[in-house]
């Protein structure tokens, strides 16, 4: 095949120029991908400590956040690291500036310390973020028998 100059070259900037439009075409789409809206969340607390507390005390604390983003944040699964840690979580959608709340249920029937998370799957900025809470469960002081 016999190409001359002119045309080898013609080609070579065709080339160049279908290359230079690729690079564009994804730095482009990814530059539209990071300027999507999210919700943010911003927790006043990701731990909570319990403290030491009496056997079968209250278990209930709640992670308080506001959605500091701007698109909806949308929970869909809030799960404890054990059997002994309970979360519950709102499944309404929660709007940009709304505030809202994970409440956890720690079973303290169990003596000892405890450190345990909380895992919260979602629609936010951070889709996976984990809450933790620990504490110490104090054994019942015995009274001594009477004689």
């Amino acid at each position: 095949m016999n190409l001359s100059k002119n045309a080898f070259l013609s080609s070579k900037t065709k080339v160049l120029l279908i290359l230079c439009l690729f690079v564009y075409g994804i730095n482009f789409s990814q530059e539209t991908a990071t300027n999507e809206k999210t919700g943010v969340f911003s927790f006043e607390t990701t731990e909570i400590d319990y403290g030491t507390i009496e056997q079968n005390a209250d278990g209930e604390r709640f992670f308080k956040f506001t959605n500091t983003g701007d698109a909806p944040i949308v929970i869909s699964n809030a799960k404890g690291s054990c059997g002994c840690t309970v979360p519950t979580y709102t499944k309404n959608m929660i709007a940009p500036g709304e505030k809202g709340e994970i409440k956890v249920k720690y079973a303290t029937n169990r003596i000892g310390k405890f450190s345990k998370t909380v895992t919260l799957t979602s629609n936010a900025s951070e889709p996976t973020k984990i809450l933790k809470i620990k504490g110490e469960v104090l054994k019942p002081e015995v009274e001594p028998a009477a004689n």
